[in-house]
């Protein structure tokens, strides 16, 4: 009987469809871009998992793992609504509650929305700003993640998310720090116009000391 027999690619296409995977890499990674307003659908659940895998791979000074991410979705999102308008009430009482029924949208603003948490250990040796860059870091690895599954991010912060009682509402600890919001969906415009500012503006090469 006769083997089959499966070739094996020259190396030369090898080559080429290496560089082609790495161009394709880059194009999307520099197309990414923060996206708004945002609709469903969202991603699924075997998307979100690779969305918070690429996030647990930052970077992590004393492997403290810093990250606290708390996911809202579906009917969580009319809780999350509540809150929204019981915490700002609290924040401004000489207002009517009615004043602040409008943040109830906020809490639809997306079909996913994943609290940013940092549970910082002040005696781990390890400084502060570097277990929040740590949290940051995670957060630029899922906005990647999004925008590589085809769907468009947004993070934000403002009052509500440095506010203890959103903070106790959603179950974070006491010690832990809310970083804001990630918003997450498909973009209803499909338009990629944003312009990156010209990289000679930011980045300059070192050449040593030039005096003592």
């Amino acid at each position: 009987m006769d083997a089959a027999v499966t070739a094996m690619p020259e190396p030369t296409a090898l080559a080429d469809r290496e560089e082609t995977g790495r161009q394709a890499f880059f194009d999307t990674l520099l197309s990414r871009q923060s996206a708004w307003p945002l609709t469903g659908p969202g991603p699924s659940d075997a998307e979100l998992d690779l969305i918070f895998d690429a996030a647990l791979r930052a970077p992590d000074h004393g492997r403290l793992s810093p990250w606290r991410f708390v996911c809202i979705r579906g009917e969580a999102r009319s809780e999350l609504a509540e809150v929204l308008v019981d915490i700002a009430a609290a924040r401004e009482p000489e207002k009517p509650r009615s004043a602040h029924e409008h943040r109830r949208q906020r809490a639809f603003a997306a079909p996913v929305i994943v609290a940013l948490g940092a549970a910082v250990a002040p005696r781990a040796g390890i400084p502060e700003m570097e277990q929040l860059l740590s949290v940051g870091a995670a957060t630029m690895n899922m906005l990647n993640a999004i925008h590589a599954l085809g769907y468009g991010g947004f993070w934000a912060t403002g009052a509500d998310a440095y506010d203890p009682l959103l903070q106790s509402a959603l179950d974070f600890e006491p010690t832990d720090r809310l970083l804001g919001f990630l918003f997450i969906g498909t973009p209803k415009s499909q338009e990629r116009s944003a312009l990156r500012p010209p990289r000679a503006n930011h980045v300059r090469e070192w050449f040593g000391r030039t005096s003592i």
